[in-house]
């Protein structure tokens, strides 16, 4: 076999379909990394639209109990009733800065008898239990609250209440567990209650960075090692080639030219150091 017909043999049919699927792989990976990256620029994107926006009332912004688009995300609503002390629950395993704690949700019903989740902020896990040492206790009577639109979220599989512990903010859940006729589209984290809690409130949430992450890098280095496996694979042939063609004379002479130049480099670093390293022995 001589030439580049070792090129259609069944071992470099072999290599050639290995590194298709490993482009493949690598490009799937980029575009995936692309994809992570349009939905962190479009987390900033509503971050900056919808953060100091003015509170639109929440018969406005979700006109029905299970209403809400993604864009709405942020955005400040206004809405008044009465807290529903009795049915506070506590959302479990939520760190902040390297800190676990809870969530705190108080249900708010409206004049019309529906009731909207109010996630009035984080308390740290106490000292003692697995619970926060106090919960601050939300205002009686009649308030306005304005709070921060957010989807609810899903289930999670094998993780259940316990007393008036939950795992997860499923409004469909929670609307069930208390009986009453709740906003299953989204829940609002507080930002302001009038009147204000005569004591000290649970930590708001705070502004999320404006920062898009590394998915770019990742993504070209992905495309990167893509077309590095071709590189990779054509540097292997070509190796091969002039293992082949060891005897055939023009393969000769550029093996010959090839030496030549080498010759002609002026030594690296480390070959100086390996003279002087073997004249010292």
């Amino acid at each position: 076999m001589s030439g580049w017909s070792f090129l259609l043999s069944k071992r470099w049919a072999g290599y050639l379909a290995l590194t298709i699927v490993f482009a493949i792989v690598c490009v799937f990976l980029g575009n995936w990394q692309l994809a992570r990256r349009a939905e962190a620029r479009a987390e900033i994107e509503r971050v900056d639209t919808n953060w100091e926006a003015e509170p639109v009332p929440l018969a406005e912004a979700l006109p029905t109990l299970d209403a809400f688009d993604e864009s709405q995300k942020w955005l400040p609503v206004v809405m008044e009733g009465r807290y529903l002390h009795e049915d506070e629950l506590l959302v479990r395993t939520r760190p902040r800065a390297g800190m676990p704690g809870f969530e705190v949700l108080t249900p708010l019903q409206l004049a019309d008898g529906t009731v909207f989740i109010v996630d009035r902020g984080w308390l740290p896990t106490g000292s003692a239990q697995d619970a926060p040492d106090v919960v601050p206790a939300a205002p009686d009577g009649h308030v306005t609250v304005v709070a921060r639109l957010k989807a609810g979220e899903p289930s999670l599989a094998g993780r259940s209440s316990s007393g008036n512990q939950i795992s997860t903010v499923q409004l469909t859940e929670i609307s069930e567990r208390l009986g009453t006729d709740n906003y299953t589209g989204a829940y609002g984290l507080m930002i302001s209650e009038t009147p204000a809690p005569t004591g000290e409130r649970p930590l708001a949430v705070v502004k999320p960075p404006r920062d898009e992450g590394p998915h770019l890098s990742y993504a070209f280095q992905w495309y990167v090692f893509a077309v590095m496996a071709f590189i990779g694979l054509a540097w292997a042939a070509r190796q091969e080639f002039r293992t082949v063609n060891i005897d055939d004379p023009e393969e000769r002479k550029r093996a010959a030219e090839r030496k030549r130049r080498q010759q002609l480099k002026p030594p690296s670093d480390s070959d100086v150091e390996d003279g002087i390293l073997d004249q010292a022995r």
